[in-house]
């Protein structure tokens, strides 16, 4: 975190007449003006509206309307900007309007209880909110001093109060002379000031409140395009790549993916809600290159009876929780590449990538798929990653990397230019945090000779079961094998003899499929170790997860104690 006297030492600079012409302040902001300036017919936005009509927008069209708004919102003073809404244009053009006004974006999960909601928008300090018409009900009782922008979320570009704003901000500019992007905040005043605020899921404890800035943000998503191939043409019919906005923009700010595709000039094609059959007919009719989603929505893409195998190419970043080897050997079929990575919201999203070798390919198929669900190396935005031991009092020893052998587990943690800020508002935590000059993550892994991590568990879910320890990651991507389940979630049960016991829930594709048919094919013709076995497996309609795709932990505990309200 930068000092107040660098900060300020930066923004004098920037008004400087010997500041150094090789130096500039990074911000993903600029990236859409850039975009407009090389390609201004270039398609950008591809958008089913809520009144069923379809929008095409090119860059030249998003930049104006972004730089409308961001216009609106300087005018009006708003420095902290609340955004809740689905997947839209009006989102997208939100993250660079209020970039370009040098305020911060606030988007929170619309999914979340109406409390955390109020709750993150008071702890964030908004000034205003940009709100989608469908989820203006969850802001009763919120601060009604603080303005709303409703989107309508229509084909009708004078419709409603976020297109209002947008064309007032355009009027505004005009009368000032017309100076467009150049006007406004396409360079940060300083690089390490807050762009963004990210707030965690809350699951557990209150959601907190993650502090990017426009340098995180802006290697982020430069590390996105090359991870994940948004400038490649090798898997694009017609040169450029076509992203399915799958991944809730909301969620650690789209993973900085709304900033990467705007920076390859590619073509954002925006969802409101997962629609399996829409998304079919949009990878088939579209010619979809990439898309981004949790491996439990790849699972039902995969299932879903419009699945076929597309005849190119779609590369498909994996996160959120730890894929299968089984999983990517049915996405593979489909011809749906995965791109496995790995990060927190601390992290601007990914901050790892499971590097495919072409060495691998003479492996027996099995043996090359377990190797693809490995978490890798670090991004080349980020540094080499570690994994840490758990038990070594830090303040004393300092952070101790275990060996790298595949078989010593310790804790994933992370260094480098996209680690985030800090919590706001919340000094405790963020010291906690960095304990030890590394971010923490929580996740347990072992390290592998090639320098590859690999994901056991969060600490607090390893099962320890008369002394051996069981990974529940690992337990499910082995009953995921049997052939009727789609998905599972294992948790710990208390246990007389061995103190605890692995129980797990799955769903099935086959309705007639009991507990006890898991448990039999479990012991008999599985890879499962014994003491791995679950006694209890429950089939169930369908697992809780979170909006990202993780299924709730802390709920499943709660289920195998009988508390079926739990959700």
């Amino acid at each position: 975190m930068s000092s107040p006297q660098n900060r300020l030492r930066k923004i004098a600079g920037h008004f400087s007449p010997d500041r150094p012409v090789n130096r500039a302040e990074l911000s993903p902001t600029y990236f859409l003006p850039r975009a407009a300036a090389i390609e201004p017919n270039v398609e950008a936005i591809v958008h089913l509206t809520a009144n069923g009509k379809t929008i095409r927008r090119t860059y030249q069209q998003f930049a104006d309307r972004a730089k409308g708004l961001g216009y609106y919102l300087r005018a009006k003073g708003y420095k902290r900007v609340g955004i809740l809404s689905p997947n839209t244009p009006a989102f997208l053009e939100s993250i660079f309007g209020i970039g370009g006004a040098g305020a911060v974006q606030v988007a929170i999960n619309y999914r979340l209880k109406r409390d955390d909601i109020h709750y993150i928008f008071d702890h964030a300090e908004v000034d205003s909110i940009i709100v989608d018409r469908e989820y203006v009900h969850l802001l009763n009782g919120f601060k009604p001093e603080i303005p709303r922008i409703i989107d309508e979320d229509s084909d009708n570009d004078l419709e409603g109060d976020f297109n209002k704003a947008v064309l007032e901000g355009l009027e505004i500019d005009r009368r000032e002379g017309g100076h467009g992007w150049e006007g406004l905040a396409m360079e940060a005043g300083s690089e390490d000031d807050m762009i963004a605020l990210a707030y965690t899921s809350g699951t557990t404890a209150r959601p907190k409140g993650v502090e990017y800035t426009h340098r995180g943000a802006y290697l982020g998503a430069l590390g996105n395009v090359v991870e994940s191939g948004l400038n490649s043409g090798s898997v694009m019919p017609k040169g450029r790549a076509k992203y399915l906005t799958i991944l809730p923009l909301f969620h650690a700010c789209g993973w900085t993916f709304p900033w990467a595709v705007v920076s390859a000039r590619a073509t954002h094609y925006c969802l409101r809600k997962i629609d399996y059959d829409d998304m079919w007919r949009l990878l088939k009719d579209e010619g979809i290159t990439h898309f981004n989603a949790a491996p439990t929505v790849n699972t039902l893409l995969c299932a879903s009876p419009k699945a076929v195998r597309l005849p190119h190419e779609v590369r498909v970043t994996v996160a959120a929780s730890p894929p299968t080897a089984k999983l990517f050997e049915d996405m593979i079929k489909l011809n749906l590449i995965p791109v496995h990575v790995y990060g927190l919201t601390e992290t601007y999203g990914p901050i790892t990538k499971g590097y495919f070798l072409p060495e691998w390919y003479k492996l027996p198929a099995a043996e090359m798929y377990k190797m693809m669900a490995r978490q890798g190396h670090g991004f080349i935005t980020s540094k080499m990653i570690r994994v840490v031991k758990t038990t070594n009092d830090i303040s004393k020893t300092g952070v101790q990397d275990v060996a790298k052998n595949g078989q010593e587990i310790g804790e994933v943690a992370f260094i480098g230019n996209i680690c985030c800020r800090g919590y706001y508002k919340d000094p405790e935590a963020t010291a906690k945090l960095f304990e030890g000059g590394v971010l923490h993550s929580g996740d347990l892994a072992v390290w592998h000779p090639s320098g590859a991590i690999q994901i056991l568990d969060r600490s607090k879910d390893i099962i320890i079961s008369g002394g051996e320890n069981i990974s529940s990651l690992s337990l499910e991507s082995m009953l995921v094998h049997h052939p009727d389940i789609l998905e599972c979630g294992v948790v710990a049960v208390p246990d007389a003899q061995y103190g605890e016991r692995p129980m797990a829930f799955v769903t099935s594709k086959n309705p007639a499929l009991k507990g006890a048919d898991v448990i039999t094919w479990a012991k008999r013709d599985s890879q499962i170790s014994g003491f791995m076995v679950p006694r209890e497996v429950e089939i169930v309609k369908e697992l809780p997860k979170t909006e990202t795709g993780k299924v709730k932990k802390n709920v499943l505990r709660e289920w195998s104690k009988g508390n079926r309200s739990a959700h």
